[in-house]
């Protein structure tokens, strides 16, 4: 059997296969609220019927300036919980495990209003310049994610996953190239990783399920954080209770990144062997062959699919057919799944 196809089991939850979704935003709550829109419903759950194992929900925003545009989806009031628990129950209804991700923007927010970040630099000439954030915005922040996670129970998922990437609020704090910082939340690395070790606790305090925390390995950058400094971090994640780091890199800064097939593939396998945590791959991982390789070789637990998983959502089908496994399809699909 292809271990791309062999289930994983994280805190007692069973996924069928190690095909994971990546969150992706796709800007598509129409009346800027932050609410789940009829395409949210079709986009998720057609991944579900593509026999993705877990789907994780696109960057969802803990607080209405923590948006990365206006057009986001949001989890930062209970008016959000229903739209949230229908997609659920759409994955669901199809044999998905469901997460969902927690997300600030940070620095690199796109709304309207006042945005905030660790210090008062902003992200390019295209971006607003934040507001640094005082310790009362930064126990407001903390406490959001605790209540988002809350909401994200309620709403029925199985994962949740802490946004910690791509240049956004909490990658923000962790890279000494956007933390200017001279109080407790800045300078050595125990100090910028305050505030993702307080976001971690605080869910942790509401949330007993398996709990994913997106990095950005690499700043690609002097004087950026690299895997090798990450592997700190990680290890307090996994003191903390943290079950698998998802491994991504880039975005904290305007940086060039040599991207090709598999580029992130090592960083994820560097922090599995040196820390003994769990790590998803992801990056450019695009045939059944490349992610069955990956797995094989341990060089990571699950793979992320992303911009793939938007050109085919049956790309599992593809996938098994290539490994030469035999998956089921929903009993409606049967005539066009005969090989």
């Amino acid at each position: 059997m292809a271990k791309l196809f062999t289930p994983y089991t994280i805190r007692g939850v069973e996924f069928k296969n190690r095909i994971v979704m990546a969150p992706m935003c796709m800007y598509s709550s129409h009346h800027l609220d932050g609410m789940v829109e009829d395409w949210h419903k079709i986009h998720y759950a057609t991944r579900a019927v593509g026999q993705v194992g877990l789907i994780i929900v696109e960057a969802t925003a803990v607080q209405p300036e923590g948006r990365i545009s206006d057009r986001d989806l949001g989890i930062w009031s209970d008016d959000h919980v229903e739209g949230l628990s229908e997609i659920v129950r759409l994955m669901k209804q199809h044999g998905a495990k469901t997460g969902i991700q927690l997300a600030h923007a940070g620095r690199k927010a796109t709304v309207d209003e006042d945005i905030y970040a660790p210090s008062a630099v902003r992200f390019n000439e295209q971006y607003k310049t934040p507001v640094e954030m005082s310790l009362t915005d930064i126990r407001e922040t903390v406490e959001a994610f605790k209540d988002a996670a809350v909401r994200a129970k309620k709403a029925g998922f199985d994962v949740i996953e802490i946004h910690a990437a791509h240049g956004y609020l909490i990658n923000q704090f962790l890279s000494p190239l956007a933390n200017k910082r001279k109080d407790a939340y800045g300078g050595p690395s125990e100090n910028r990783y305050r505030i993702l070790r307080e976001v971690i606790d605080s869910v942790r305090s509401v949330w007993n399920g398996p709990l994913f925390v997106r990095i950005s390995a690499e700043d690609y950058q002097d004087g950026g954080m690299t895997t090798t400094h990450y592997i700190e971090m990680v290890n307090w994640m996994k003191t903390q209770g943290v079950d698998l780091i998802d491994v991504s890199s880039g975005a904290v800064v305007p940086a060039k990144i040599d991207a090709y097939p598999g580029y992130q593939v090592p960083f994820a396998d560097q922090i599995r062997k040196e820390s003994g945590i769990a790590t998803g791959a992801v990056g450019l991982i695009t045939t059944g062959l490349q992610a069955e390789e990956i797995l094989k070789n341990e060089r990571a637990d699950v793979v992320l699919l992303a911009r793939e998983l938007l050109r085919n959502p049956y790309w599992a089908y593809t996938a098994a057919k290539e490994l030469g496994v035999a998956i089921e399809p929903p009993k409606q699909y049967d005539r066009g799944w005969v090989f």
